[in-house]
């Protein structure tokens, strides 16, 4: 059976909901490998989950790589965060594993939750395993497991194993590729048995139903099964690696990670089943030696290091390296990464994820040359949409310069963070997946740039307009010694079409305001409207100049700009002003079992719901569009992933401006003018 004796390293990545236990598996590959003498509690000594952010919630929230060799082959294993608010970390480094195995909990009710990393890894064609953890908690069998996670996933789910069973307990498994019997033995490895006697009936049942399963897509195997033929053991392990490998079936193992159960039992599958480093190079359309990156960090003194997976050729410390741009730097040093520990190599192999440090121009998803050549790779990395934002200001006004190139830094180490300036609030907004992954984002700003950050609600842009018109006049007139000033101008107002902004006009007669004057009357208006009566820009208004008057001496562009403002300011309070907000419409994905909670959230925030459909390509999903003020946006997020097992997401893009009254309206004015 094939297996990676080239040298090359095979890259894993662990993935799925938060909480199904990557991070303890993770751990339990290092110690089945004797990479580590014992394992470690995940949140206390583990190699996964070191920054103190992870620690402090007991959770992922950031990538962690790690690297093992079990039997003579090399592994780098990716271990990806489960929360939603932290999963873009590991969708960059998806493209790049050879395999990804899904890491599923025991529940049947919680298969759904596997959707969005079953759909990710189907759109970039990556193979994929599932591993059913905490089985030694299971309430359910590995049957109610599977039917749950069957509508998941595309390809059909594939037992590997079945499990033997003592009392409720799980107590060991029988292997079908292999047809033996195992016991659980904790924190070693599993005991070979006989094959109890009475489980042979099921266990031939189970493994003929695999050996269909496989036949689907091998003929020649179709043909064996149907002459009452046993194809050899070697065939059926040439079908299982073949099939995984095209994507056309998905096996499913399952264990305790906590336990060490079946953990051997999986690095032995992924010895013989996972595909070399070129079939990935294939899939993101490269040749030739090059390196994948999928993340930047900032390490202390080390300055930039670029996560990367090395593909096409051996990685030097020191080698010259081409970014996508056409610039070139060095290699300022290889690193070999374990958790947060990492240590010094020299050269990196075909397969190897390692860390380059001093690679400035490298970005996450993009590829980093040997050979001179730029390159760029087949896919687009999915964005992740802004689901929750802070404006976000230093405490001391002297570090603004400092907390921007701070920001930006955190901003490049993770794709789902962004920061930008609100034109209209002036405000610095940071967004990003979600409150968690904003206040990590705080933490990490204090610990590692040692910067105090206030942080407070974005402010929404409201406007005002007006309900009726009034004729007014407005008169700058200034006595000084020398030229005075004199400028003196009728203005006809009047409400305009929604979304018209300002449309100004002039009906002067008999040069009553002399032309060189009319655009500083416009300035005038203008500067009146940027802050209304009610204490926000006044939009949607018809203003023509009708009558005035000027001085042959004292006139002036600043009289007359004086006199426009002045006319302004007079006329609004009394046009019966009132509130405009900013409507968004929402495109809302959700498991169609919380359609209805979710339809009813969003009315309850004084949303319109403008209909539902199922949403394409995900069965048991369904896309809700929305219209949904903005203001009512900001913690959507929160409320929407209560709601939906922490899945539910939206797009949203501004819309419409809207009327706002009563008490909603009085308390915003109220809070403007205080």
């Amino acid at each position: 059976m094939a297996h990676g004796h080239n040298g090359s390293v095979r890259a894993i990545a662990l993935v799925g909901a938060a909480g199904t236990g990557k991070t303890t598996l993770l751990e339990a590959m290092l110690f089945a490998s004797g990479t580590l003498p014992r394992q470690g509690e995940v949140g206390a000594t583990s190699v996964g989950d070191a920054s103190p952010e992870a620690r402090q919630r007991g959770q992922s929230v950031e990538l962690n790589v790690a690297g093992f060799t079990f039997m003579g082959d090399r592994y780098a294993v990716i271990d990806a965060p489960g929360s939603t608010e932290f999963s873009a970390a590991g969708d960059l480094a998806l493209p790049a594993v050879d395999l990804a195995v899904i890491v599923a909990d025991p529940q049947p009710g919680r298969a759904a939750l596997l959707a969005p990393v079953f759909k990710e890894l189907e759109r970039l064609g990556v193979p994929r395993a599932v591993f059913v953890n905490k089985i030694d908690q299971a309430r359910g069998t590995l049957d109610e497991v599977l039917a749950a996670l069957a509508p998941v996933s595309a390809a059909p789910l594939v037992a590997r194993q079945i499990p033997l069973v003592e009392g409720e307990h799980v107590t060991g498994f029988v292997d079908l590729a292999l047809e033996r019997a195992f016991v659980y033995r904790p924190g070693q490895a599993s005991e070979r048995i006989d094959l109890p006697a009475e489980i042979a009936g099921v266990e031939a049942q189970a493994r003929f139903h695999m050996l269909e399963q496989l036949a689907d897509y091998d003929d020649a195997l179709m043909e064996q099964l149907l002459s009452d033929l046993t194809p050899s053991q070697d065939e059926v392990f040439a079908d299982l690696m073949a099939e995984m490998t095209q994507g056309q079936i998905v096996p499913v193992f399952f264990g305790s990670a906590l336990n060490g159960w079946g953990v051997r039992r999986l690095l032995k599958a992924l010895r013989h089943e996972t595909p070399e480093v070129d079939r990935a190079a294939e899939r993101l359309g490269l040749t030739g030696p090059c390196a994948y990156a999928f993340k930047t960090s900032y390490a202390g003194q080390a300055g930039k290091l670029t996560y990367a997976r090395v593909m096409g050729g051996e990685l030097h410390d020191g080698e010259e390296l081409t970014a996508p741009d056409g610039q070139h730097a060095r290699a300022g040093g290889l690193l070999a990464l374990s958790g947060a520990a990492t240590r010094k190599i020299d050269r990196a192999a075909p397969g190897e994820v390692a860390a380059i440090a001093k690679i400035e121009a490298a970005h996450p998803g993009e590829v980093i040359s040997m050979d001179g050549q730029p390159r760029r790779p087949r896919f687009t990395p999915s964005e992740a949409p802004a689901l929750y934002a802070l404006s976000v200001a230093a405490k001391d006004r002297k570090d603004d310069v400092r907390l921007s190139s701070a920001l930006a830094r955190l901003a490049e180490e993770d794709p789902s963070l962004h920061v930008v300036q609100d034109p209209e609030t002036q405000e610095t907004l940071l967004t990003g997946q979600g409150e968690a992954h904003l206040q990590v984002t705080l933490e990490r700003l204090r610990r590692r740039f040692g910067l105090e950050v206030a942080a407070a609600r974005p402010k929404i842009s409201y406007r005002e307009s007006i309900r009726k018109g009034v004729t007014q006049r407005g008169r700058h007139k200034k006595q000084t010694g020398g030229h005075g000033q004199f400028g003196d101008v009728v203005l006809e107002i009047k409400p305009g079409p929604r979304g018209s902004g300002l449309t100004f006009g002039q009906r002067i007669t008999g040069g009553v305001v002399p032309k060189q004057w009319i655009p500083a009357v416009e300035q005038g208006v203008r500067d009146a409207l940027e802050r209304g009566p009610l204490g926000f820009p006044v939009a949607d208004v018809e203003v023509v100049l009708i009558d005035g008057s000027h001085h042959s001496v004292d006139s002036s562009e600043m009289a007359f700009r004086a006199a426009g403002r002045l006319a302004m300011s007079e006329a609004l309070p009394q046009c019966a002003p009132y509130l405009l907000e900013p409507v968004e419409k929402l495109t809302i994905h959700a498991p169609a079992a919380s359609t209805s909670k979710v339809t009813q959230a969003v009315s309850a925030r004084r949303g319109q719901i403008m209909g539902f459909q199922p949403r394409e390509g995900w069965a048991g999903w369904d896309e809700i569009e929305v219209g949904l003020p903005r203001s009512e946006r900001l913690d959507l997020i929160a409320e929407l992933r209560g709601l939906t097992q922490g899945l539910g997401t939206f797009t949203a893009q501004f819309d419409h401006m809207a009327e706002l009254t009563g008490r909603a309206a009085e308390e915003i004015v109220r809070k403007t003018a205080a």
